[in-house]
């Protein structure tokens, strides 16, 4: 009895196409399930809806109304008053000077005190706006990516069907080929063994996507547990020319939401010691006060005249050493601490920008070099494999070994694909925009 081999190449190419078809048509009812989730409408929902963005507006918008308090004069007090009352009868009109006063007192703060003081609000205020930008930035970066981080880890997961659709027909063929005398039994073991370590990846390989799907989940605040479907292909697989280092660094200067909150605070620290040097003068009090009286004057026979009383009086920084001048050192400090934030914060941006262009750079040259050069050249060599296979010019490791290479390769090409568009939207964030050149 003679083995029969057909056409190795034609069937494993038809199975392709229907594995490409099955894939299509799993997608299409999963989306009839689930809503498609496309990039822009994950990167939206989080803006909208994310709630440890929502926290941070709210925060900003209650540091926005501590300014107008900062800058407004103290309330002022008033106070009633039962003055020079005899205790022997606690009588209003037996002494001349027994009266029921009712007095208004205002504090005064040493000019210039009130707008510094809200100055500095205004300034914080500020930065928690810009920090609530940064933050946008940030959210947005972090879906992006973990957007990409899924969709690679569907796309390796439709490659894994595939190969192991396939290798499974190799299974059957090397096992046929033993039946038959032609072939030899570590032919099928081999098979045997990459289809299982094919099953293997795929649990790996899902087991990251849940942790991906929960991160995104969050990140769009939805249950962690919700199903997300991407769509089947990607929206934007062109990865454009950046430009200079020095040019993502001028616009990060200019654009970066952190930077401009640092010097914010920056200038809020430097109103605050204003403010503490003009501690060192008085604070001040201004009050009137009104005195009803009863009785009748003896001398005149009338009724006791009302009494009007006007008061002024100031602090005294007695002890200015240990207290006003200590705060303007420790305001001094607070303003350096600053001074060195910034330019901290700025060393950190530039380190994050060479940083993440590198990435960005070698990810794209992995996805120009896949998609131009090893997948072709993979694929070139798995049908000459298989055509001589047929032929039994070469043996059945050499075909498994390139199915294999070629399976890695279509991995790692939506792999850098993920990655250089990763570093694209971190690149984006860290130099002060929502999306970069996309």
């Amino acid at each position: 009895m003679s083995f029969q081999f057909g056409s190795l190449t034609r069937r494993i190419q038809r199975n392709g196409a229907v594995l490409l078809i099955a894939a299509a048509l799993t997608v299409a009812v999963r989306a009839q399930a689930q809503p498609v989730l496309s990039l822009d409408e994950a990167v939206a929902i989080a803006l909208a809806e994310n709630a440890g963005l929502a926290a941070q507006a709210a925060q900003a918008s209650a540091l926005e109304t501590v300014p107008s308090q900062a800058g407004s004069l103290p309330d002022p007090m008033i106070g009633i008053n039962a003055m020079n009352l005899p205790t022997d009868t606690f009588d209003f009109d037996q002494e001349p000077m027994t009266q029921l006063q009712l007095a208004v007192m205002q504090p005064l703060p040493f000019p210039g005190k009130r707008g510094l003081m809200r100055e500095a609000a205004e300034r914080e205020a500020s930065a928690a706006r810009l920090r609530l930008d940064e933050r946008m930035l940030a959210l947005a970066a972090d879906v992006r990516t973990t957007w990409w981080r899924l969709f690679y880890l569907d796309r390796a997961l439709e490659t894994i069907a595939q190969n192991r659709a396939l290798m499974r027909d190799f299974v059957e063929i090397a096992q046929t080929k033993y039946r038959v005398g032609s072939g030899v039994q570590s032919d099928v073991l081999l098979a045997q063994l990459e289809l299982s370590r094919l099953l293997d990846r795929q649990f790996g390989i899902e087991s990251m996507r849940g942790a991906t799907q929960t991160l995104l989940n969050r990140l769009i605040d939805r249950p962690g547990g919700n199903p997300i479907v991407l769509p089947s292909v990607p929206p934007n697989e062109s990865l454009p020319e950046l430009p200079a280092e020095g040019e993502l660094l001028q616009t990060a200067v200019a654009a970066r939401p952190q930077l401009a909150a640092e010097q914010a605070l920056v200038d809020a620290a430097r109103s605050r010691l204003d403010l503490a040097n003009k501690n060192l003068r008085p604070d001040f009090r201004v009050g009137m006060a009104y005195g009803f009286r009863d009785g009748i004057n003896p001398a005149t026979g009338e009724s006791r005249p009302d009494f009007f009383s006007l008061s002024f009086g100031m602090t005294v920084p007695l002890y200015s050493e240990s207290k006003q001048r200590s705060a303007v050192e420790q305001r001094t400090f607070e303003v350096s601490q600053r001074e060195h934030a910034v330019r901290d914060v700025l060393r950190g941006v530039e380190s994050a920008v060479s940083r993440l262009r590198f990435e960005y750079t070698s990810a794209s040259s992995q996805v120009e070099l896949g998609r131009g050069a090893i997948i072709p050249q993979a694929q070139q060599t798995v049908a000459s494999m298989l055509a001589a296979y047929q032929t039994n010019q070469v043996d059945f490791l050499n075909v498994v070994s390139t199915q294999i290479n070629l399976f890695s390769a279509q991995i790692n090409y939506w792999e850098a694909l993920s990655n250089a568009k990763s570093a694209l939207a971190r690149l984006a964030a860290a130099v002060g925009e929502e999306a970069l050149y996309e």
